[in-house]
């Protein structure tokens, strides 16, 4: 297992703003990934790398510019999850990589990318393994701006339904996969 609190401290001034909301945040993503994998053990989805993913997922937010979440970079948000794929590609962390770039809403296709004047290259950017669709799924349920519980599955859709029928499409896949976390005990 690595030790991902460390990896996080080398970007992140421990005990900072941005460290702990990072750290709440990427905790509560991980222990309802882990919830929702124990519900589902014939998937046979790595507990370990998924907690550690999940942790990782939004490492790449401080080289963005989002004050209110305590990020004061250059990039547009939206970017925050190639960054953190370019920081753990460097570390060989691949796989964790590409769960920090596959994990926005519920993944992005090249199309999207263009058709939205998204501020990505147009590439596709959907979660391809179990492992990346669970962390994908389970970041949607939570904010980074306040802490709170568990978003409902509803009003996760609700939200999402904006971004248009493939988004809505990929998050039902995840639905079926794995569940709705609606009455998980956290």
């Amino acid at each position: 297992m690595i030790d991902y609190l460390e990896i996080i401290k080398k970007y992140y001034a421990e005990g900072s703003d941005a460290y702990n909301l990072l750290v709440t945040h990427s905790r509560q993503v991980a222990e309802l990934a882990v919830a929702l994998l124990e519900r589902k053990p014939e998937l046979n989805i790595s507990r370990d790398f998924v907690y550690e993913a999940a942790m990782l997922h939004d490492i790449g937010m401080f080289r963005t510019n989002a004050p209110s979440i305590f990020c004061y970079g250059e990039l547009p948000y939206l970017r925050h999850g190639v960054e953190g794929r370019k920081i753990l590609d460097s570390l060989g962390l691949e796989k964790h990589g590409l769960v920090c770039e596959r994990h926005t809403g519920a993944g992005l296709t090249a199309q999207e990318i263009v058709e939205q004047h998204l501020p990505l290259e147009p590439r596709d950017m959907l979660p391809l393994t179990l492992e990346e669709k669970l962390v994908c799924y389970a970041d949607n349920f939570y904010s980074k701006s306040h802490v709170a519980p568990a978003k409902k599955l509803d009003d996760v859709v609700k939200s999402m339904s904006k971004y248009g029928a493939g988004t809505i499409e990929r998050l039902n896949e995840m639905v079926e996969l794995f569940g709705s976390p609606d009455g998980l005990k956290m």
